[in-house]
């Protein structure tokens, strides 16, 4: 009788292996994911940097969410990402034609990531053509300009998102149900620091009429928007001082630093700085009646870190490290398909455009500015 290998291998693994299953314990079972269900399909509009290097890459991590669509100035990097992403070569678009994709049912969601100038102009064209809008911060250049584009969203009966990132992510949502808890008691100062050495001087985010401002429209905002969350309150004072290094040329048209003071009705008092002229700033830190708990980096798109202090003793405490525009936009094609209302609307953005206006203005008159 021949031997048959096959036979035999099956046999003692059957043996074997229950032989196994009766003395050990049972193995935890292998939880497999749900296939995806319906997404949608996304048109990014300006394929610089951030797109490049955090948008596009982060559709793989995406459930709800699909890129069918890109709108360039630059048709051979357009036509390179297409081809990278699996995007359709009939859904790019330049600047010109922009406005036909009313016709494309391919996509629901328009993702703005120009310069922050260009955002009003491009949200509004945007909702004209049906389309929803998630718009990079900060929203606009002015506060009118941000009315108009939540205005053109009315209008159009489409949903207006701001891609304030850092709210989807499970540190900073960690920081603000601590803060919720009272657990160290009554929050009294919250210190936030944004800062980095911008380079090369010809860069848009060193154009008045693109920026809209210098380092505190840019990092600063995080370091405002901190505060906001974390509090749960609106501002009333407001404090302000700038400075510029005199010839830099980086700082011609913008601000350099920006060191500001926010009174809450609750009486705390927020500290905040921005700046494009330092290294190494990326922090917040909430101090209590009874401690402290922070962040640090605080915004960076990965390695969060979180420390609570308590009576001698410091924690860190550990999160999902999670890509946070995976996150935004997942969470924004929910609340389309959902109907439901995205965490950081357009008015959210409105009204960090207003306190910034108001920072600018105490910084100018050297007074102390009440908002309303």
């Amino acid at each position: 009788m021949a031997f048959d290998l096959e036979t035999s291998r099956r046999t003692f693994l059957k043996a074997v292996g229950g032989a196994v299953l009766i003395s050990a314990p049972a193995a935890p079972q292998l939880v497999v994911p749900e296939p995806p269900g319906r997404k949608l399909g996304w048109a990014i509009v300006g394929l610089g940097r951030l797109a490049i290097n955090q948008i596009l890459p982060a559709f793989a991590k995406c459930e709800k969410s699909r890129v069918t669509a890109l709108v360039s100035g630059d048709p051979d990097k357009a036509g390179k990402l297409a081809a990278r992403y699996g995007v359709d070569p009939k859904n790019i678009y330049n600047y010109a034609n922009y406005d036909s994709v009313r016709e494309n049912p391919a996509v629901d969601v328009i993702y703005i990531a120009l310069p922050n100038g260009m955002h009003a102009e491009y949200t509004i064209r945007g909702a004209r053509a049906g389309k929803h809008i998630l718009s990079e911060k900060p929203m606009a250049n002015t506060p009118r300009d941000c009315e108009e584009m939540i205005d053109a969203s009315r209008k159009a009966g489409r949903k207006l998102m701001v891609a304030y990132r850092v709210r989807y992510e499970p540190f900073n949502q960690a920081m603000i149900k601590l803060a919720g808890s009272r657990d160290l008691g009554a929050i009294k100062v919250i210190v936030s620091d944004h800062g980095f050495n911008i380079g090369d001087p010809a860069q848009w985010r060193l154009k008045k009429d693109l920026a809209g401002g210098g380092s505190l429209m840019d990092i600063g905002i995080y370091a405002l928007q901190a505060t906001r969350y974390i509090t749960g309150e609106e501002p009333v004072e407001v404090n302000a001082m700038q400075y510029s290094t005199p010839g830099d040329p980086r700082f011609k048209e913008v601000e350099e630093t920006v060191n500001f003071q926010l009174r809450y009705p609750s009486g705390v008092l927020a500290q905040c700085t921005s700046s494009y002229g330092y290294s190494g700033q990326n922090r917040y830190r909430v101090v209590t009646e009874r401690g402290w708990f922070e962040l640090e980096p605080a915004t960076s798109y990965t390695n969060l870190k979180m420390r609570v202090g308590r009576a001698g003793s410091i924690e860190e405490r550990t999160m999902p490290q999670i890509d946070h525009f995976a996150a935004e936009m997942d969470h924004f094609s929910d609340c389309i398909m959902n109907a439901k209302e995205p965490l950081t609307p357009g008015q959210e953005g409105l009204r960090d455009l207003r306190i910034m206006m108001a920072i600018y203005e105490a910084a100018r008159s050297g007074r102390t500015v009440r908002l309303s």
